[in-house]
């Protein structure tokens, strides 16, 4: 039995927890040279600025869900299989990596970064339009899971223990 691993893990061939931790420590690898300031317990508040990383389950509410109630305000959700998520009481704006599920799901994703790849869009130009629909969002524009009403039932904590 294994309560962390997803369906939707499986689904894209994950087989163990162990592959799906794997899949986080080349996330963590992406932040190339700053400096980790702090690793966090799941659901437990942040103290430190920068950048941080909280041991979560790999079920993606249960996932966000620790991450609001770590102090998070904002979620930036990246999917590349198509999951239509909301988190109250944080906005989540979802960001599509691939530009084929980005306009199966276009009404569910708030922004295509598959575009670096289909379109040869800039990294950097992708990267800014992202910082700059979080600062809308935080500023009050509404992201697509908002204004769909999705989120009251996203939240979803970790249980400890095996859970049939």
């Amino acid at each position: 039995m294994d309560i962390t691993c997803s369906p939707g893990n499986k689904k894209a061939g994950l087989t163990t927890i162990l592959e799906n931790r794997l899949g986080r420590a080349r996330a963590a690898a992406k932040a190339g040279t700053l400096p980790l300031t702090g690793v966090f317990r799941y659901g437990k508040p942040i103290t430190s600025r920068g950048f941080t990383f909280m041991d979560r389950p790999g079920h993606d509410p249960a996932s966000v869900t620790g991450q609001i109630a770590s102090g998070g305000t904002l979620i930036a959700f990246r999917t590349g299989r198509g999951l239509a998520f909301g988190s109250k009481p944080a906005p989540t704006v979802m960001i599509a990596s691939n530009t084929e599920m980005f306009l199966r799901q276009r009404d569910d994703m708030d922004l295509n970064a598959g575009t670096i790849v289909s379109d040869g869009a800039r990294i950097k130009a992708v990267g800014r339009a992202i910082h700059d629909l979080l600062l809308r969002i935080a500023l009050g524009e509404r992201s697509k899971s908002e204004a769909m009403g999705l989120g009251d039932h996203e939240f979803v904590p970790l249980q400890v223990g095996a859970v049939m």
